[in-house]
């Protein structure tokens, strides 16, 4: 097979691996992040305590962390079916991936978060901050370089899902591989399909680390003086706010 024929092939599958990993990526934080939140705030003596749902997640999110990700996409088929009208294609491959994601990641932000100092959760609530506060001024803030790294490992684990959704018709550079490489015995695209995928997780990889870097220099986002400067203002029962209220 000569270049110009493999370079369509290798940009449609690039292209079906960015968009299955993207989407995905998307869903898993976005439902993964207060996730996560919820085991810790739930466990015993957090701000939220309650054993019996925290118990249940924890066992809910364990359960589906392990399957292996080929026997998930098999037990999703109907689930997918309903979902998209299909179980092939680059769109059916995003509901296995999401949902293999998304207690992967939710376990990842559980021990970013408790890493978060307790001290900074206790001023808070001393000010009057409310559990919500809690949350949004001080656990995502003081946990976001954890939190990137933590998105960033789930994304590079995301590369390796799609590449087995290729053994369902899901698409990407895994379906490529296997239909040319394994069953054409076309070699030499089977090679430059996983350097594509090697030089794909090494970017994103260093860019992760990069951003994390960067964040955990500036004090995780926020730093005690962000922090409780807008609160000053905010949280009941402080002085600011009582100033606040006469002036008003």
């Amino acid at each position: 097979m000569t270049w110009s024929e493999m370079r369509p092939l290798l940009e449609q599958a690039c292209w079906d691996t960015l968009y299955m990993v993207g989407w995905s990526t998307l869903i898993a934080v976005v439902a993964g992040l207060p996730l996560g939140i919820l085991l810790v705030l739930t466990e015993r003596g957090a701000l939220l305590q309650n054993a019996v749902l925290n118990k249940v997640i924890g066992q809910i999110v364990n359960i589906a962390r392990s399957m292996p990700f080929i026997i998930l996409m098999v037990a999703l088929m109907g689930f997918t079916r309903w979902i998209t009208g299909t179980t092939i294609g680059r769109e059916a491959a995003l509901v296995p991936l999401a949902v293999g994601a998304i207690p992967f990641f939710a376990r990842l932000v559980e021990t970013s978060i408790r890493e978060v100092d307790g001290g900074l959760v206790e001023a808070v609530q001393s000010m009057g901050g409310s559990t919500w506060t809690v949350v949004r001024k001080v656990l995502v803030p003081e946990s976001l370089p954890s939190l990137i790294s933590g998105a960033t490992t789930t994304i590079v684990a995301l590369i390796g899902y799609s590449a087995m959704a290729g053994t369902v018709g899901g698409g990407g550079l895994g379906d490529l591989a296997l239909r040319y490489g394994y069953q054409r015995f076309e070699t030499e695209l089977m090679w430059i399909t996983v350097a594509i995928l090697a030089v794909v997780i090494s970017i994103i990889q260093f860019a992760g680390d990069y951003a994390a870097r960067r964040l955990h220099k500036r004090g995780g986002g926020s730093g005690p003086l962000l922090l409780f400067r807008p609160l000053r203002g905010v949280l009941p029962g402080t002085a600011a706010a009582e100033s606040h209220t006469k002036t008003g």
